[in-house]
């Protein structure tokens, strides 16, 4: 898996065209693409078993705040165990680690030293042979710093870390490798992260199993502990109404509120209802209260309306529309809440796919798709030198352009009753180049001639308002229409060609037949272009080569 940046090109290019068949024209034209830097990632799909390892560094945990400051961080989060403290400019924790009372300051850096030799230890043990390396997935906003930072505490462990990738990469990469054809579809991909203490979302455009991270949003107030914080004040509330005193304000009370909320919250993620049962919860009183899923809904609303929110801002950022996503996949273990998929349903059209397993009997584990995807990459690259690795992840062999408008054909065929035209887009934008794709496309059921133009073209939102209901008003009944909710748009997704690049022509194409069209850029955005009818002889290519000026 190479991640790869993208730098600003725009070439002019003309056409040269070698006729194989019979045609009617050609036409010149040059590709006008105004390219976008991106972070891509390439992984490659083969199996092998090897032994692997995986470590995965969440934000406000302890490998996040490696390589930080103090001031930098927000210590909100731990409140709940250790709070973090300043220690020789850097992050440190007072804990009770030995068998006397007196407490420790142990530094951050000894902290993630222990942790990975921990999951080393349990790694090797359950596979039975020493595990020395490792592929670490980190967030997307992961800095240079704190990638360093672990890198030295793995080389205190002698742990080898081989490669970084990203958290949404390793996610996708997980549903991706599932795939056993070997073909993988041009997608545009939102990857929700719905988390414990943060909400990660990631657009990704998949082509052909090439991964660019198009936008991300990050939000630390939205998370499992968000979700949990309205259950404790609920119940909370219901026991101030029985008992008048407030559990929250003692430490212990608070504390098993806390855990039961947590498990609460996980019953009805399963169940319609479940119940909190807490012995003694505060001034001796026995605390049970049960929570249907309805109720629990409703109170937490607002934070499960803010991670849709989050997503469709994230989907703005991209500069898409939401018919430009055909796929949601949720991760993280808050995702197992089914409304979490419900708004989303009702906020993405019905041609988006909402992979949980709230929607999807052959879902994986969203608690795991980080895992796996770091698993195989892992299993990719074990075999390849470390240097190798390092040689092919250096900018100066990562960094490519991507197209910014789709280029297609348009079909044109005479048939008895006129010309018959059909557009299809065949690269879509977002494309790393070199490229190539192939496509079949079906003629008219008369055959004939057939014309086919290749032309750059963008996508439009086409905006369908409904018919006025015709108004009705019954002898003696009040007119209620204003009662009624009005219908919403209809929005569909259309293309529209901007320039057309070449023309070429089949004659004779049989009836009901189809032609092959296959459209190749290189990486100096030269542009092959085929043409033939499926089953028959010839056809016809172009190519445009890139001019400099």
């Amino acid at each position: 898996m190479i991640d790869r940046d993208c730098r600003p090109s725009n070439p002019h290019c003309s056409l040269i065209c070698r006729l194989r068949r019979s045609t009617w024209n050609t036409s010149q034209g040059a590709i006008d693409q105004k390219f976008k830097k991106y972070n891509c990632i390439f992984p490659r799909l083969y199996w092998k078993r090897v032994c692997h390892f995986y470590f995965v560094a969440n934000d406000h945990s302890i490998a996040n705040m490696n390589g930080d400051s103090f001031k930098s961080i927000d210590p909100t989060p731990s409140h709940a165990s250790a709070h973090p403290i300043e220690h020789s400019s850097s992050i440190a924790f007072s804990i009770h680690d030995n068998s006397t009372e007196q407490a420790s300051t142990v530094s951050i850096e000894e902290i993630t030293t222990r942790q990975l030799k921990r999951l080393k230890e349990s790694a090797s043990d359950y596979l039975g042979k020493p595990v020395t390396s490792a592929v670490i997935t980190v967030p997307t906003n992961f800095e240079e710093v704190q990638k360093k930072a672990i890198i030295s505490a793995a080389k205190a462990t002698d742990l080898d870390i081989l490669q970084f990738i990203n958290e949404p990469a390793a996610a996708l990469l997980a549903y991706d490798a599932r795939n056993t054809d070997g073909q993988l579809q041009d997608k545009n991909v939102v990857l929700a992260d719905f988390g414990g203490t943060r909400t990660d979302i990631a657009v990704i455009a998949s082509r052909g199993g090439m991964y660019t991270v198009l936008a991300t949003s990050h939000d630390y107030d939205i998370g499992g502990a968000a979700l949990d914080e309205t259950l404790i004040d609920y119940a909370a509330k219901e026991f101030i109404k029985k008992h008048k005193t407030d559990p929250r304000t003692n430490e212990r009370a608070l504390s098993k509120l806390k855990l039961e909320a947590e498990s609460v919250k996980k019953a009805l993620s399963i169940g319609s209802s479940a119940t909190f049962s807490i012995e003694s919860l505060a001034d001796g009183h026995d605390f049970t209260l049960t929570v249907n899923r309805s109720r629990y809904e409703l109170i937490a609303n607002k934070i499960l309306s803010s991670f849709t929110r989050l997503v469709e801002s994230t989907v703005k950022k991209a500069e898409l529309d939401l018919l430009d996503i055909n796929e949601i996949v949720l991760s993280g273990g808050t995702s197992h809440t089914p409304k979490v998929s419900h708004l989303l349903q009702s906020a993405f059209p019905t041609s988006t796919t909402i992979t949980s397993p709230v929607t999807s009997s052959t879902a994986l584990n969203p608690s795991e798709l980080s895992v796996r995807g770091a698993a195989i990459q892992a299993s990719l690259i074990a075999e390849f030198d470390h240097e190798d690795i390092e040689q092919n992840t250096h900018p100066a062999v990562t960094v490519i352009p991507h197209l910014s408008k789709d280029i297609g054909v348009v079909v044109i065929t005479a048939t008895s009753e006129g010309e018959e035209e059909t557009f299809m887009p065949v690269v879509q934008h977002n494309t790393a180049v070199p490229l190539r794709r192939t496509v079949e496309i079906p003629v008219s059921k008369d055959g004939g001639d057939v014309l086919i133009k290749l032309c750059e073209g963008v996508s439009e939102i086409k905006v369908t308002k409904p018919l006025p209901k015709e108004k009705t008003v019954m002898d003696g009944a009040d007119d209620e229409d204003d009662d009624e909710e009005e219908e919403e748009d209809l929005r569909e997704k259309v293309y529209k060609v901007e320039k057309t690049l070449a023309e070429a022509a089949l004659k004779r194409v049989k009836k009901g037949g189809k032609v092959e069209v296959q459209i190749s850029v290189g990486a100096e955005l030269e542009v092959s272009f085929t043409a033939r009818e499926v089953g028959g002889k010839g056809g016809v290519r172009g190519e445009l080569s890139a001019v400099k000026v």
